[in-house]
Protein backbone atom coordinates (compact mmCIF):
# COMPACT_ATOMS: atom_id res chain seq x y z
CA UNK A 1 0.00 0.00 0.00
CA UNK A 2 2.62 2.52 1.05
CA UNK A 3 5.52 0.98 -0.90
CA UNK A 4 7.89 0.63 2.05
CA UNK A 5 7.70 -3.05 3.08
CA UNK A 6 6.39 -5.77 0.79
CA UNK A 7 6.71 -4.26 -2.66
CA UNK A 8 10.28 -2.95 -2.27
CA UNK A 9 11.21 -6.36 -0.89
CA UNK A 10 9.49 -8.04 -3.86
CA UNK A 11 11.34 -5.76 -6.27
CA UNK A 12 14.68 -6.52 -4.63
CA UNK A 13 14.11 -10.28 -4.43
CA UNK A 14 12.95 -10.49 -8.05
CA UNK A 15 15.79 -8.28 -9.32
CA UNK A 16 18.29 -10.53 -7.57
CA UNK A 17 16.64 -13.59 -9.09
CA UNK A 18 16.69 -12.25 -12.65
CA UNK A 19 20.27 -11.01 -12.22
CA UNK A 20 21.35 -14.45 -11.01
CA UNK A 21 19.75 -15.86 -14.17
CA UNK A 22 21.49 -13.29 -16.40
CA UNK A 23 18.25 -11.70 -17.59
CA UNK A 24 18.60 -8.31 -15.89
CA UNK A 25 19.06 -6.65 -19.30
CA UNK A 26 15.70 -8.02 -20.47
CA UNK A 27 13.38 -7.64 -17.50
CA UNK A 28 12.69 -4.32 -15.80
CA UNK A 29 11.35 -4.39 -12.26
CA UNK A 30 9.87 -1.52 -10.26
CA UNK A 31 7.62 -1.19 -7.25
CA UNK A 32 4.91 1.22 -6.25
CA UNK A 33 2.18 1.56 -3.66
CA UNK A 34 -1.51 2.17 -4.08
CA UNK A 35 -1.47 4.97 -1.47
CA UNK A 36 0.74 8.03 -1.17
CA UNK A 37 1.51 7.65 2.56
CA UNK A 38 5.28 7.41 2.15
CA UNK A 39 6.06 8.83 -1.31
CA UNK A 40 9.77 9.63 -1.50
CA UNK A 41 10.54 7.67 1.67
CA UNK A 42 13.02 4.85 2.12
CA UNK A 43 11.92 1.26 2.67
CA UNK A 44 11.03 0.35 6.25
CA UNK A 45 14.30 -0.28 8.10
CA UNK A 46 13.08 -3.73 9.21
CA UNK A 47 12.35 -4.72 5.61
CA UNK A 48 15.71 -3.40 4.47
CA UNK A 49 17.57 -5.23 7.25
CA UNK A 50 15.79 -8.54 6.69
CA UNK A 51 16.41 -8.31 2.94
CA UNK A 52 20.07 -7.38 3.38
CA UNK A 53 20.66 -10.47 5.52
CA UNK A 54 19.51 -12.46 2.48
CA UNK A 55 21.80 -10.55 0.13
CA UNK A 56 19.14 -8.18 -1.21
CA UNK A 57 19.86 -4.46 -0.92
CA UNK A 58 16.71 -2.34 -1.16
CA UNK A 59 18.15 0.70 0.61
CA UNK A 60 18.31 2.86 -2.53
CA UNK A 61 14.65 2.43 -3.43
CA UNK A 62 12.19 5.23 -2.76
CA UNK A 63 8.44 4.90 -2.31
CA UNK A 64 6.18 6.04 -5.08
CA UNK A 65 2.52 5.69 -5.94
CA UNK A 66 1.42 3.59 -8.89
CA UNK A 67 0.13 5.55 -11.88
CA UNK A 68 -2.26 4.80 -14.70
CA UNK A 69 0.77 5.04 -16.98
CA UNK A 70 2.33 2.08 -15.13
CA UNK A 71 -0.65 0.00 -16.27
CA UNK A 72 0.27 0.89 -19.84
CA UNK A 73 4.05 0.55 -19.51
CA UNK A 74 4.45 -2.72 -17.62
CA UNK A 75 3.53 -6.20 -18.86
CA UNK A 76 2.76 -7.35 -15.32
CA UNK A 77 1.31 -5.50 -12.34
CA UNK A 78 1.89 -7.79 -9.38
CA UNK A 79 0.22 -6.91 -6.09
CA UNK A 80 0.61 -8.32 -2.62
CA UNK A 81 -2.98 -8.72 -1.43
CA UNK A 82 -6.67 -8.51 -2.28
CA UNK A 83 -7.04 -4.86 -1.22
CA UNK A 84 -4.23 -3.75 -3.50
CA UNK A 85 -5.58 -5.97 -6.27
CA UNK A 86 -8.92 -4.19 -6.06
CA UNK A 87 -7.27 -0.74 -5.88
CA UNK A 88 -5.16 -1.39 -8.96
CA UNK A 89 -8.12 -2.77 -10.91
CA UNK A 90 -10.07 0.40 -10.12
CA UNK A 91 -7.32 2.65 -11.48
CA UNK A 92 -6.22 0.66 -14.53
CA UNK A 93 -8.34 0.66 -17.67
CA UNK A 94 -10.42 -2.50 -17.93
CA UNK A 95 -8.68 -3.53 -21.15
CA UNK A 96 -5.45 -3.89 -19.09
CA UNK A 97 -6.85 -5.97 -16.23
CA UNK A 98 -5.27 -9.08 -17.75
CA UNK A 99 -1.89 -7.69 -16.56
CA UNK A 100 -2.87 -7.63 -12.87
CA UNK A 101 -1.85 -10.56 -10.67
CA UNK A 102 -1.33 -11.30 -7.00
CA UNK A 103 2.22 -12.36 -6.15
CA UNK A 104 0.90 -15.51 -4.53
CA UNK A 105 -0.65 -16.55 -7.87
CA UNK A 106 2.91 -17.59 -8.70
CA UNK A 107 3.64 -19.46 -5.48
CA UNK A 108 4.92 -22.96 -5.99
CA UNK A 109 4.09 -24.24 -2.51
CA UNK A 110 2.19 -22.09 -0.05
CA UNK A 111 -1.06 -22.08 1.85
CA UNK A 112 -1.06 -18.27 1.63
CA UNK A 113 -3.15 -16.46 -0.99
CA UNK A 114 -1.77 -13.03 -0.03
CA UNK A 115 1.58 -11.70 1.13
CA UNK A 116 0.76 -10.49 4.65
CA UNK A 117 1.66 -6.95 5.66
CA UNK A 118 4.47 -7.19 8.24
CA UNK A 119 4.37 -3.52 9.26
CA UNK A 120 2.68 -3.98 12.64
CA UNK A 121 4.14 -7.39 13.41
CA UNK A 122 7.47 -8.55 14.73
CA UNK A 123 10.62 -9.57 12.91
CA UNK A 124 9.16 -12.95 11.98
CA UNK A 125 6.64 -11.18 9.75
CA UNK A 126 9.44 -9.74 7.63
CA UNK A 127 11.07 -13.16 7.37
CA UNK A 128 7.77 -14.73 6.29
CA UNK A 129 7.31 -12.04 3.65
CA UNK A 130 10.76 -12.76 2.23
CA UNK A 131 10.12 -16.52 2.26
CA UNK A 132 6.88 -16.00 0.33
CA UNK A 133 8.48 -13.55 -2.11
CA UNK A 134 11.44 -15.82 -2.79
CA UNK A 135 9.14 -18.76 -3.51
CA UNK A 136 6.73 -16.75 -5.65
CA UNK A 137 9.59 -15.13 -7.57
CA UNK A 138 10.57 -18.56 -8.85
CA UNK A 139 7.06 -19.08 -10.18
CA UNK A 140 6.81 -15.57 -11.62
CA UNK A 141 10.19 -15.93 -13.32
CA UNK A 142 9.17 -19.28 -14.80
CA UNK A 143 5.88 -17.78 -16.03
CA UNK A 144 7.62 -14.83 -17.70
CA UNK A 145 10.35 -16.99 -19.18
CA UNK A 146 7.84 -19.44 -20.66
CA UNK A 147 5.67 -16.66 -22.12
CA UNK A 148 8.22 -14.11 -23.28
CA UNK A 149 11.79 -15.38 -23.43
Amino acid sequence: MGNICRSPSAQGVFEKYIKNNNLHNYIKVDSAGTHSYHVGGKPDSRSAQAALIRGVDISQQRARKITTQDCQDFDYIVVMDNDNHMNVKMMCPKKLHHKIFKMMDFSTSSKYTEVPDPYYGGDQGFELVLDLLENSSIGLFSHIKNKHI
